[in-house]
């Protein structure tokens, strides 16, 4: 099995920043971050393979950066420029053979998540 730990969430005012840290053990492929807020549905944010590819979610192009390294278990998820729409709780998701998928029911390991408050 598969276990994450998110860290690195909290309030923020727009305009700022934050990062958030997923650290995972036991063998992943993928490595995501997704998001919910209130009322809505999880929606990716970003994602990473094991090859080092990634994937932006087009609402965070340009504001959120992935670093880190899927083969070494960490993660970092960079978020400047944030926005009140930003708001959600955001939690990792890991993947264990050879795709990224984009729909939260492909990731069967889930962190408990971080609360990001834009305000």
């Amino acid at each position: 099995d598969v276990q994450l730990v998110e860290s690195g969430g909290g309030s923020v005012q727009a305009g700022g920043s934050l990062r958030l840290s997923c650290a995972a053990s036991g063998y992943t492929w993928c490595i995501a971050w997704f998001r919910q807020a209130p009322g809505k549905a999880r929606v990716r944010v970003a994602a990473r393979d094991r090859d080092g590819v990634t994937w932006y979610a087009d609402f965070v192009q340009g504001r959120f950066t992935l670093s880190g390294d899927v083969a070494r278990d960490t993660l970092y998820l960079q978020m400047n420029n944030l926005k009140p729409e930003d708001t959600a709780m955001y939690s990792c998701a890991a993947h264990v053979s050879g795709y990224c998928p984009s729909w939260a029911s492909g990731y069967a390991y889930w962190g408990r998540g971080t609360q990001v408050t834009v305000s």
